[in-house]
């Protein structure tokens, strides 16, 4: 059955340019699946566009602030307008990367898990300007396990403000440049590793099913904001080259902790877990509950790698969402 669906992208984030792609392709397979495609960026006009064009279903293109933080949810829920995708309060908790330790233990109950995740620290803007905490940098060296650390917003994507700290010299610059995206900063260990991004789809039964993981292989130091602008400095493996994750074990711990932090968060629908793979475990980097559609993206990779098309896989989430309303 095609659907008239509103495909919302852009928005005012600084991942917008990446927001547009994403959406310019979900408008595309949307289209040669049969729907009627409105694609819309999320000006001032917004509500009134989507009141007047009596849309059937929304698809959230957007990422970053807005688009996975429950503003656009909320503003989809409050029109009775079903969406694809996690619910506001889950994108509330889902959108700061330091909430991966407490959500995920919490969800086990005491019980043992697959997912882990590297030693960290969060703190906020005011810490540093009004309570003295630059003053006191030294305390990351005796919470963080050495050198390099990583220091990034706790909010946002595509490694934008993302450093790799070698030393004590460089930290209070990648903070600064850190808290220049968000009002958060996380500082945290350092994991080397084979570095994957994990998409997940949930069916109408609500099983997860996992798609096969993509290997990142950069050929920076690390996975940047220009390798997901431009494809020359990277390849992406589905599923994975690395002699590694050649044992099957490897691969079930990594699908099993995929899955754990997608229950753990209460998603729906579609997600991505980003990790490392560091040799025996897997270190939880961070959950998107709006994963990039662009041609270079994770989730269109493994949809391919899984023999699955991408306009098939949206179109069944697009017949869920309805349903559930």
């Amino acid at each position: 059955m095609g659907y008239k669906v509103a495909v919302l992208m852009g928005g005012q984030s600084f991942e917008r340019e990446f927001s547009l792609e994403s959406g310019k392709l979900v408008c595309q397979v949307l289209e040669e699946m049969g729907h009627e495609v409105l694609p819309l960026d999320t000006v001032s006009d917004l509500v009134d566009t989507l009141k007047s064009e009596n849309v059937d279903v929304a698809y959230i293109a957007l990422h970053g602030k807005h688009g996975e933080d429950g503003t656009i949810q909320s503003l989809l829920e409050f029109l009775n307008i079903p969406y694809v995708g996690c619910t506001a309060p889950v994108c509330r908790v889902t959108r700061n990367k330091s909430n991966i330790p407490h959500v995920i233990s919490s969800h086990r109950i005491g019980e043992s898990g697959s997912a882990c995740w590297p030693a960290q620290m969060c703190l906020s803007v005011d810490a540093f300007k009004s309570m003295g905490a630059a003053c006191a940098l030294k305390s990351y060296e005796e919470h963080i396990p050495g050198y390099p650390m990583v220091v990034k917003p706790a909010c946002g994507g595509s490694a934008m403000g993302l450093h790799k700290v070698h030393s004590f010299d460089e930290l209070a610059s990648g903070i600064l440049d850190a808290l220049s995206f968000d009002d958060e900063v996380i500082v945290g260990e350092w994991v080397n590793g084979v570095e994957l991004g994990v998409s997940m789809i949930e069916d109408a039964d609500g099983n997860v099913l996992v798609l096969p993981p993509v290997e990142i292989c950069s050929s920076h130091e690390f996975f940047d904001t220009s390798d997901r602008m431009d494809s020359d400095g990277v390849e992406f493996f589905a599923p994975p080259k690395s002699e590694q994750l050649a044992d099957p074990a490897a691969i079930e711990k990594i699908n099993a902790a995929a899955i754990e932090t997608f229950k753990a968060f209460g998603c729906r629908d579609l997600a991505r877990v980003d990790m490392i793979w560091d040799g025996s475990a897997p270190k939880i980097l961070e959950i998107d509950v709006s994963p990039g559609m662009t041609k270079r993206s994770f989730f269109p990779t493994a949809c391919k790698a899984a023999g699955l098309t991408l306009g098939e896989v949206l179109s069944s989430l697009l017949d869920k969402a309805v349903k559930r309303s």
